[in-house]
């Protein structure tokens, strides 16, 4: 079992300052695991809506609930949302002798009606599986070539870590995805989720991908956006700047594991992965979703022209803009699409992350450095979100172990 300290932090200061505190994660992620940690020093109680146990507990939930003191958690709440009118009247009590652990695998867009109800009560975490702080030094390239989802990590072989993966795609698509109220054929999902997973990195068409499976627009549309609120695909929204230049307005997509990446691929050993095209676009991935993790997914984006030039990750960080650009390269260099971004962004930095271990400079404002330091250049700090309404290179080698 690996710590997380970090997450841990995270959600006892957020307890501290919030009545109620929704931890969210795509299924298998760890979220259970942490909340009942903080159980043990706690009067309160644990209720899993996938139990029927707790379900029948809380046929009655005013009863069941607002005797509780201490530390309340109540896990998938995404199958019963007619509990977030209650926990509103439970937040409000004064003084306040229970606070409440929330934990759903879904986004807080999908979880619509909490945003409705306990505005100014919530904090919402998201977290996904071990990052490369969490799996340990020397551990990265098998954190990127399994992901972060607990048992494929921490799965004895390769082959045991891609056997979970496929069981967990079967399984999500057959029974998971039905708790958000849609009855889209597996079948139809599976081939949706694999043709992003080749479009991972890149500007999604989606009339193209209408095309290729035969759906209407929007229905291709609506499919996507539901994998983006079970928390496994990331649309990374587009910037605009007014600055004169047609510039790109459909989002890039990217699935936000890595291992479900190469699963989906059927890329079959990271030997293989080496030689594989998506290479750049599996290391790319993986950076951005530890910039999200960092900074927040509301505080980043992409920015690219219709003439070429392209930014991969613009991010707002107190009150700067900082320009993250990823190569899967020996030793990146200055190039004309960063000059253009530094100029037309007003970037106040621009950082280059590549697989190497040794930083350094390009410029006064360009820093090249790989993905451990990230966290340090960020200032070591995390972005916890309150509730608001939702508003290439040439090939590496030998320096991921």
């Amino acid at each position: 079992m690996l710590h997380r300290s970090l997450i841990e932090d995270r959600i006892r200061r957020s307890l501290r300052a919030s009545p109620v505190t929704a931890l969210l994660g795509p299924r298998q992620c760890g979220k259970t695991t942490l909340a009942r940690q903080f159980l043990h020093s706690s009067r309160g109680g644990y209720f899993d809506l996938e139990d029927p146990v707790s379900l029948q507990r809380l046929s009655e939930p005013m009863t069941a609930l607002r005797s509780l003191r201490g530390l309340i958690v109540i896990d998938e709440i995404q199958r019963r949302p007619d509990l977030f009118p209650l926990l509103r009247v439970l937040s409000d009590r004064r003084p306040l002798p229970a606070r409440f652990l929330i934990l759903g695998s879904a986004s807080p867009e999908l979880l619509q009606q909490s945003s409705e109800t306990l505005a100014g009560r919530i904090a919402f975490l998201e977290i996904a599986g071990f990052d490369w702080s969490e799996a340990g030094p020397g551990k990265l390239r098998r954190l990127w070539w399994r992901g972060g989802f607990p048992r494929a990590f921490l799965a004895r072989s390769d082959a045991e870590s891609r056997a979970w993966q496929e069981n967990f795609i079967q399984t999500f698509l057959e029974r998971d995805i039905r708790e958000f109220g849609t009855q889209v054929p597996a079948l139809t999902l599976r081939r949706l989720w694999t043709m992003v997973a080749h479009y991972h990195g890149q500007i999604w068409n989606s009339s193209e991908v209408s095309r290729s499976l035969g759906e209407s627009h929007t229905t291709v549309k609506r499919h996507l956006n539901l994998l983006t609120g079970a928390l496994m695909v990331r649309q990374l929204q587009p910037w605009h700047e007014n600055l004169g230049k047609r510039q790109v307005k459909a989002p890039k997509v990217y699935l936000r594991d890595s291992g479900l990446l190469h699963a989906l691929l059927g890329v079959s050993s990271f030997h293989a992965l080496e030689g594989h095209p998506k290479i750049g676009a599996s290391w790319e991935g993986l950076v951005i979703e530890e910039v999200a993790r960092i900074a927040g997914s509301r505080n980043v984006f992409f920015w690219a022209t219709q003439s070429g030039a392209e930014l991969d990750c613009l991010v707002m960080w107190k009150g700067q803009r900082w320009g993250v650009e990823v190569k899967y390269a020996d030793a990146p260099g200055m190039t004309k699409s960063m000059h253009i971004a530094i100029e037309d962004l007003k970037l106040d930095r621009l950082l280059v992350v590549y697989p190497g271990s040794e930083p350094y400079q390009l410029d006064k404002r360009v820093r090249v450095l790989p993905i451990e330091q990230l966290p340090r250049e960020f200032g070591g700090s995390i972005a916890t979100t309150p509730l608001q309404r939702a508003a290439g290179g040439k090939r590496a080698v030998g320096a991921i172990t």
